[in-house]
């Protein structure tokens, strides 16, 4: 899989953005394990934009990780600075469970009487109302009304 190719201009937004990130993988003596590749996966999969802390002196063999890294995940190389590597890859879409039979679930609402003179402050009032339940204009919580159930025998005639 060969690695993203950004233009610069999204290269720096993407810097800027990983400004503030701590590094959520490193990389230490054994080098790039197989189990430290599986995480930086996992970590890409997770956030899309990640630092990865490499713990070598060798420039070259970060400069080596990093090159792997993107070839092996399809990421782009956002920056190499010192021992921090940024890599990004785009995030995959989430898919949403739509849940058909469900009901509207409780929700907050908030109530304001005016006072009858004008002159005070209005009365604020949050209450919660269920999914079978409405606000009525007065600012009660009653039930939500049902349709009328009408007899079979009737509607036959």
């Amino acid at each position: 899989m060969p690695a993203i190719q950004l233009t610069p201009a999204q290269r720096k937004e993407k810097r800027s953005d990983a400004h503030h990130l701590d590094p959520v993988v490193m990389i230490g003596a054994d080098g790039l394990t197989a189990a430290v590749t599986k995480e930086v996966d996992a970590a890409l999969k997770a956030h899309g934009l990640i630092k990865v802390r490499v713990m070598s002196d060798d420039r070259d063999g970060r400069e080596q990780i990093l090159a792997t890294l993107t070839e092996e995940l399809d990421a782009a190389p956002i920056q190499h600075i010192g021992k921090l590597l940024v890599l990004w890859r785009p995030m995959p879409e989430k898919e949403k469970a739509v849940k058909e039979d469900t009901r509207p679930g409780p929700k907050v609402v908030k109530i304001v009487k005016f006072s009858k003179s004008g002159n005070n402050r209005p009365q604020i009032k949050k209450v919660q109302v269920l999914g079978n339940q409405r606000v009525t204009q007065g600012g009660e919580v009653k039930r939500a009304k049902k349709p009328r159930q009408t007899s079979v025998k009737k509607g036959a005639q």
